[in-house]
């Protein structure tokens, strides 16, 4: 089983992005031979972001206790990393920090979504909408969110011992999840960097490991990617899905984080006015009615 635990992702992730550069890509001389590592040399990290070669050491060892935010500036310039990854190098501090100071570990994302936010789902009626939280889990759904995710929402292979269906689950390990994704590689790779994302926030978070766990079981394609320590954050994007009822839809979408609901996002699917996705869209509507009538099954998260 792959573990969740700050330490080693701290190791894993700064060795994978230090392995990626070239002297070249960095701006240091390209030396003749033949290296016996793959990437930038430790030392050479070290060069690029003022520190010793011993203190990058610890670092790499997984040990960012008391480390100053501007080191950590230094090591991710160093290592040319995007904001998503930046972000990702901060949170893994702010996790070591706070078990070594004995502070409160990070609650866990609700489990629920709340009544009040269950209605402005509710209120919106033209556009397919969730609410998921960091491991992936929908926890609340409108009428047309419910249809577009029915292939996913109807079967109790996606829901785990939790009881709520998950999205990282049906792309994984439900055959199924293949066709529903159009482009499944780009939607696997994204999905596996939310996740690390997530890890890096909140690395005790036991729903979250005990997930990584079991599709790093059952999944090949989970665990090599999930090794690349590739991290992700969902803003604004496309995504292609083919509907069972209703055929392949070319959605855009926007992701909004809710303060009120630490650890919850929502998202929010639109199409292009004029297009066939948009008409596909109104033919899914009206076929959602339908589902109003069939009782939810007893795996998926009560949307109230």
């Amino acid at each position: 089983m792959v573990a969740v635990d700050a330490r080693t992702q701290i190791r894993d992730f700064l060795v994978t992005r230090r392995a990626r550069l070239t002297p070249e890509q960095a701006g240091l001389p390209a030396f003749g031979g033949r290296r016996r590592v793959e990437g930038l040399r430790r030392e050479e990290v070290s060069l690029l972001a003022g520190v010793s070669v011993d203190y990058y050491t610890r670092l790499e060892r997984g040990n960012l206790k008391g480390v100053s935010d501007g080191v950590l500036e230094a090591l991710a310039r160093a290592l040319q990393l995007d904001d998503a990854e930046r972000m990702h190098l901060f949170d893994l501090a702010r996790a070591a920090n706070a078990t070594s100071s004995g502070a409160t570990r990070r609650r866990s994302p609700a489990q629920r979504a709340r009544p009040a936010l269950q209605r402005v789902l509710d209120a919106m009626t033209g556009a397919p909408a969730w609410v998921r939280n960091g491991r992936a889990d929908i926890l609340a759904t409108n009428r047309l969110g419910r249809a577009l995710y029915s292939p996913l929402l109807d079967h109790q292979s996606t829901a785990g011992t939790s009881g709520t269906a998950n999205t990282a689950r049906f792309a994984f390990l439900d055959p199924r999840g293949r066709e529903f994704y159009c482009d499944w590689e780009q939607t696997a790779r994204d999905m596996v960097g939310v996740l690390r994302t997530e890890a890096g926030r909140d690395p005790y978070n036991r729903g979250l490991t005990d997930l990584v766990g079991e599709l790093s079981t059952r999944s090949e394609d989970f665990r090599t990617l999930w090794a690349a320590h590739t991290v992700h954050v969902h803003r604004t994007g496309s995504k292609r899905l083919h509907h069972p009822v209703v055929g392949d839809l070319d959605l855009t979408y926007e992701v909004l984080d809710l303060p009120s609901d630490p650890g919850l996002t929502l998202i929010v699917y639109t199409a292009e006015p004029g297009t066939p996705t948009a008409d596909a869209l109104t033919l899914l509507a009206s076929w959602s009615a339908t589902l109003d009538a069939s009782p939810t099954p007893d795996h998926v998260a009560p949307e109230a």
